[in-house]
């Protein structure tokens, strides 16, 4: 999709064929494409074919109700922030009493539409002439207009010093992929953190695989999951520098570092603990043990081993039935005992691939059980833990529901 043709489908006849193209079975696409060739330019009718599929894909981000009335690029689906993750960054700029934000590079408008439904004048900035045209029109279906201005600019020549707070989402995606150097970022890290010193407030979106190292002393660093899924690192200016924290949504359930030392490697006991992605992403495993009185089955392995099962909003607990040295005809035989049919596999510290294993292992006909079988180290030796997950007590179920731990 070019300039043209997006803005072919903002006119009457464009958005006319959007709501008659929406939600067209990917298999009928040729023939429906076929059909309203014979009545609409070619062109027109390809980019709206086109923004219906990538309506369907942005469903799972944005919600269908707002997906159906956006609009979309491939790189704006894919690099744009989750609506419950800037729902809930929106939140946090306007609980520090943010009233006005300038949102740099703000693809196709996901974090300015989050700050404007929180009553947040939003100036978004984006200098591909495409994206901010995108911008534009999706404040504009949403109603949200009158709060969010798109300038069509380059964000290092744009002056923020009017505004109460500063975010800045730079690209982490060139022509090869992924970048994980954030100096070669779009624009760099640096030029980021020098625009958040010089702002009362500010928030920079950086990927959840950047290192510690790389963290300014002047930042709070905070790592988001939402539903188990490691989706992205911020790094905050004005709130709390050198804290870090994990963030869990739905919630939000936060666990703040306190500095606690590298937990105890001890045998494994009745359950295992799985930590969440992003404890794990901000080095507050330490943290997650404490709570629940446990320790690792491994110095370098992020699982926690406890007696006891305790409720915890920051990692999945596992019963543990069997101990294992690593061995494919080992793992067969007690499968097949126990009729399993349905195995899960899980790994850390293994080159073992899941799919391979399940494949070697899982006994021809289907077992009526299920298991889970963790590949990891214990003490340093190649180990199997066999399990499933922990099934709380009526005791423990009213203490998870209450919800532990800090928040």
């Amino acid at each position: 999709m070019n300039d043209l043709s997006f803005a072919a489908l903002l006119t009457p006849e464009g958005r006319a064929l959007l709501d008659e193209v929406r939600g067209t079975d990917p298999a009928q696409e040729l023939a429906v494409a076929t059909r309203l060739r014979r009545e609409h330019p070619v062109e027109l009718v390809s980019a709206a074919l086109g923004q219906a599929r990538l309506r369907q894909r942005a469903a799972a981000k944005f919600g269908a109700a707002d997906a159906e009335r956006m609009f979309f690029t491939p790189n704006g689906v894919e690099q744009s922030t989750r609506t419950s993750v800037a729902a809930y960054r929106a939140r946090r700029f306007e609980e520090l009493g943010v009233r006005s934000v300038a949102d740099l590079c703000c693809g196709i408008g996901g974090d300015a539409i989050a700050l404007a439904r929180a009553g947040i004048r939003v100036l978004a900035v984006d200098r591909d002439p495409l994206t901010a045209a995108v911008a534009r029109a999706n404040a504009e279906a949403l109603g949200l207009g009158d709060l969010i201005e798109v300038r069509e600019a380059d964000v290092t020549e744009v002056d923020t010093s009017s505004y109460d707070a500063v975010f800045v989402d730079p690209a982490r995606r060139g022509g090869r992929g992924r970048i994980f150097d954030p100096e070669a970022y779009s624009p760099p890290l640096s030029w980021a953190v020098e625009a958040a010193l010089k702002a009362p407030r500010a928030a920079l979106k950086v990927a959840p695989g950047i290192p510690h190292e790389a963290v300014p002393a002047e930042a709070e660093a905070e790592w988001i999951s939402d539903g188990g899924d490691v989706k992205e690192a911020v790094l905050w200016f004005g709130t709390e520098p050198g804290l870090v924290r994990a963030t869990l949504l739905p919630g939000p359930r936060v666990l703040r570092g306190r500095g606690l030392p590298d937990p105890r490697v001890r045998p494994v006991g009745r359950y295992l603990y799985e930590p969440d992605g992003a404890a794990i992403r901000a080095h507050l495993v330490a943290e997650v043990a404490e709570e629940l009185d446990g320790g690792l089955v491994d110095e370098s392995i992020a699982y926690v081993t406890a007696d006891e099962l305790r409720p915890t909003a920051y990692a999945t607990a596992y019963e543990i039935t069997d101990q294992l040295p690593f061995g494919i005809k080992k793992l067969k035989a007690l499968l097949r005992e126990r009729g399993v049919g349905v195995l899960t596999v899980k790994k850390r510290g293994s080159a073992v691939e899941p799919e391979e294993l399940r494949r070697k292992v899982l006994p021809k006909g289907h077992g009526p059980h299920s298991a889970t079988v963790f590949l990891t180290r214990v003490a340093g030796a190649p180990t199997m833990l066999i399990g499933a997950p922990a099934k709380p007590s009526a005791a423990t179920g009213a203490a998870t529901a209450t919800g532990a731990g800090p928040s």
